[in-house]
């Protein structure tokens, strides 16, 4: 289950208290995002990353509208929790084949046969 932030408070460095709309929550340090590259470089830039807010549409933290972390990243991360099983690293998702009888087009007025 996906839970929305509902409030995220700044604490120093690169931590933010966050609060989800089950009641849980947590402090996140985001200092392991420096080291990711591509859009988390901007975290690098501490009064960027103090300039977040809370998308309501999506219930996920967001700066600038440009960069947003997974509500479920962000559960897990703040309650010290496991991700859900979906989303654990190296787990490919798993497709069922439906196969359906063949079917005989036929045109209007046309019997089957």
């Amino acid at each position: 289950m996906m839970h929305d932030v509902v409030a995220a408070s700044y604490k120093g460095g690169y931590k933010i208290e966050v609060t989800f709309d089950d009641g849980n929550g947590g402090v996140v340090d985001f200092s392991s995002y420096l080291d990711r590259g591509g859009v988390f470089d901007r975290f690098k830039d501490i009064i960027f990353f103090k300039n977040f807010k809370i998308n309501q549409d999506l219930g996920v933290l967001t700066w600038q509208d440009e960069i947003d972390i997974a509500p479920e990243t962000l559960y897990a991360e703040a309650t010290r929790t496991s991700l859900p099983n979906w989303m654990e690293s190296g787990k490919k998702p798993t497709f069922t084949r439906v196969s359906a009888s063949p079917v005989k087009a036929t045109t209007r007025g046309e019997k089957e046969g």
